[in-house]
Formats: structure tokens, sequence, C-alpha cells
């Protein structure tokens, strides 16, 4: 009987960190903490912390400020261009893992083109004073090419433990079939030197991709396709550049990437109509869009499960309704929220929600809460104090002080 009932509860806990759909998780009846706006901005996307408290805060329409914790606010001077259209724009802010030594800070954004912009990632330094701030010494180190139109840039930046390393995500751009061309960098997660150069044991350096996808609906994800239902075959026959900064593809709009606490990388994304994910990022795995999806193309028509193919990933969770995720990051330390150590926060827009996940260092991860939080929240991140901070996707949007209810 003791066995059966051992054998019962180890089922039990096995089950619990299968993939699921969590989708219809419900809001949870009170928030354990307390949200206070300090400042507020023009459509917000990420904020970064100096290690004298004041934070950097990226505005999707350009500029960059320079913030104190009281809201206090300065316009940091050269800024670069940018192209500002739907999702395009100013996006990330971070800073080096050497910051200590080196005052590195990396800039990801939409860099105006002849026609569209292209994702750009920059380095800078910051020359401030208690009045003035401006960027000094800012130099390109990677750029998408070719550039154009489309949104859903991804633009998130994760740096390796060991902070030798730098990890792009590069969102489709709503253009669907790039995530499975082997010779574009959008639908990938890169992996690149601190210089912005293709890291040297990446999976694919020295080889050249080809690839054949049939797709139903036409190559881009927008309103002219809403309608259309035929299937079209795309064949990409690979060689014209190298696939070498490519550490995983088949991804669609890679707005969350972060290290957990045991060294796991993961991404958060939004799904089509439905099928937003959490994926576990692996060296050299194709995770399938647009391929696969448990969402479904906008004008209806049914995308294949993953289930239905089984040499690509399946994200870890998946969320039908979606959540619209703007974020993800994982609280460590013991100040403030003590119970969340080593636990992932991930934003909700759409949701307008911040969803708390643990995970189990060995590739699992389950939702804990779900927080209706009233706003649609771009990005959360930890204080130097351990409290958080949340950026609302409005204008204006509120940058908003998020602290433990007593």
């Amino acid at each position: 009987m003791k066995l059966a009932k051992a054998a019962a509860l180890s089922t039990l806990a096995v089950a619990a960190w299968a993939q699921v759909n969590m989708g219809e998780q419900k809001p949870e009846a009170s928030l354990p903490f307390t949200m206070t706006t300090v400042a507020n901005f023009k459509l917000p996307w990420r904020v970064a912390f100096l290690p004298d408290g004041r934070m950097l805060v990226t505005e999707k329409v350009g500029p960059v400020w320079l913030v104190s914790a009281k809201g206090e606010k300065i316009q940091i001077e050269n800024s670069p261009a940018v192209y500002y259209q739907g999702q395009n724009g100013m996006h990330g802010i971070f800073l080096s893992p050497h910051y200590a030594t080196d005052k590195n800070l990396y800039l990801t954004y939409a860099e105006p083109g002849e026609y569209g912009g292209g994702l750009a990632l920059a380095r800078t330094k910051l020359n401030a004073t208690a009045t003035t701030a401006k960027f000094e010494n800012f130099e390109v180190l990677w750029r998408q090419m070719p550039k154009g139109k489309g949104g859903q840039e991804g633009a998130q930046i994760a740096f390796s433990p060991d902070g030798k390393f730098l990890f792009l995500a590069v969102g489709d751009r709503q253009r669907m079939t790039p995530a499975q061309d082997p010779d574009q960098p959008e639908g990938k997660v890169l992996r690149l030197t601190l210089d912005g150069k293709p890291a040297p044991d990446n999976p694919y350096t020295g080889k050249s991709g080809a690839a054949t996808i049939s797709l139903i609906d036409p190559p881009r994800d927008t309103e002219a396709a809403k309608t259309a239902k035929e299937v079209s075959t795309y064949t990409f026959p690979g060689g014209n550049q190298t696939p070498a900064e490519t550490w995983a593809s088949g991804f669609r709009t890679p707005y969350g990437l972060a290290f957990s606490p045991t060294g796991e990388l993961w991404e958060v994304e939004h799904g089509p109509a439905g099928g937003d994910e959490l994926n576990l990022v692996q060296r050299g795995k194709n995770y399938g869009w647009p391929l696969v999806s448990y969402g479904k193309n906008y004008n209806g028509v049914a995308i294949p499960s993953h289930d239905t193919r089984p040499e690509f990933v399946k994200p870890v969770i998946y969320w039908v309704p979606v959540i619209a995720p703007g974020n993800l990051m994982f609280y460590k330390g013991k100040k403030t929220f003590p119970q969340w150590d080593g636990n992932g926060l991930i934003s909700g827009l759409g949701s307008k929600s911040l969803i708390r996940v643990i995970f189990d260092g060995k590739g699992g991860a389950k939702t804990a809460e779900r927080w209706d939080v009233g706003k649609r929240i771009r990005d959360v991140e930890q204080g130097p104090d351990g409290s958080l901070w949340m950026l609302e996707d409005a204008d204006p949007g509120a940058l908003i002080h998020v602290t433990p209810k007593p």
C-alpha cells in the first residue's frame, strides 16, 4: 500500500512539470504588493539599473532617460535615430556583465534605412553628472540586413553566466518565412561575442544553410494575409551569407530572454492568434515557427501543432488564450521578496498581468500566481534593494515601483 501511494505521488510530481496550457489560469483574488507610479514616459520599453541606483529607461519613440528613484528625469544626449513605426523603435538598454570595469552599455533599436529599418545592436558609454547625461564612444556592433518594414524586432539581450557571450533575440518581423531560412537572422536567437561577432563555437559555424518549407498562408503575417488560404512553398538554397551567428531558430516574437540562476536560457514570445510560448533555448534546436504553433493564423486557418512535428522543440508552457508577454526576468536574492528567490516573472501586455513561474533547474517550469495589475506591462525588472520596477505600455506609460504590502 505504501509503495503504491509513493508511486502515485511520484507520478503526480512528474505530471506537475509536464507541458501545459496556462491560458485559462485565473488571476489571484488580491495583490501581495503595492504599486506606486513614480514617473511617466511616452511608450516606455525597457529599464536598467546603474550601480548608483539610478535607472536608464528607453522610450519606443526614441529618447533614453536617466531617472532617479524619485522620478527625476534627464534626457540622455546623443541617442541614435530610430525607425519608429508599429512595434519598431528604441528597444532595450543593458549593462555589460563587466560594467564595473568597462562601463559599457548595450542598446538595441530599429535603425532607419532607405526603406523601413532593421534591428541594430550598439555599444556605448554614459557620461553623466547630477544634471546632465550623454552617450559617448557610440558604435554599432551588429545590423540586421537587409532592412525593411514589419514589426516585432525582438531585440532582447541576455549575457552568458560566464560573461563572455551575448545572446540576441531577433523577431521574425511578421515576415514568417525567414524564421526557417538559415541564412537570415530573423526568427533566431544569436550568440555573439561582446564585440558583436559570431561566437567561435556556434552550432552552424562553417556551414551554409538550405531549407524548403510549405505554409498555409502567404509569407507575411499581416492584415493583407487574413483572407488567403493557399499552400505556398518556399525554398532557401543557402550559401548567401553565413549562419554562424545562429544559436537556435524558429521563433516568432522573442520579447523575453534571460538566464536562470542554474544557467538555463529561457525565452518567452507571442504566438499569432493564441499560442504564446515559454521555451528552453538549446544549442542548435528549432522551435518550429511558422510551421507549427498552438495558435492559429489571424485569418482563422489552423497551423499544425507541435504534437504533429516531433523534430521541433515544444514550448515548456504555452498560453491559449494569450497573455501577450512583455518580458521575462529572474528574481535573485533574499531582499524584499525572498519567497521569489530563483523564480521567473513574466510581464503581460494584453493580459495586464504579472505571472510568477517556478523552474526546476532541469528544463521544467510551471506557473504559480497570476496577478491582474490593471495595466499593460511591457517590462519588469529588479532594483538594487530587491523591489520591482515595471513599465506600462501606454502613452503616457507609468514607471511603477512595486513593494510588498505590510
